[in-house]
């Protein structure tokens, strides 16, 4: 993945009902979902979710299959770990024994 095509991905997933559909989209693994369900499962109107929808579609973080007058939405599998491992690709100077988790304060926690 290219700088560019990280930062489109990142600012796609920048807003909380993008990164909602696209959560959920993952969760559905690759059987996706058309636009009502989708609607439904992340609480917004039809209207909004078209905005989001394309807003993911052209930052690459999903699919979208045409089957005759539906549409199954999918998370581009590929497109999230591309982007995970730009992000990682150089995690602690390539010394892995380095990116062992550590602890998560207490005040942090309660954020989760």
């Amino acid at each position: 993945m290219h700088t560019q095509q990280a930062l489109d991905a990142l600012a796609g997933l920048a807003q909380k009902s993008r990164l909602a559909i696209f959560r959920h989209l993952v969760e559905l693994g690759p059987d996706g979902a058309c636009p009502g369900d989708l609607g439904e499962a992340v609480g917004i109107t039809a209207t909004t979710l078209s905005f989001h929808l394309k807003t993911l579609l052209q930052a690459g973080l999903i699919d979208a299959e045409q089957n005759g007058r539906s549409i199954t939405y999918r998370a581009n599998f590929a497109a999230m770990q591309g982007l995970v491992g730009y992000l990682t690709e150089n995690c602690c100077g390539g010394d892995s024994a380095r990116c062992e988790p550590t602890s998560v304060p207490q005040h942090r926690r309660s954020a989760r």
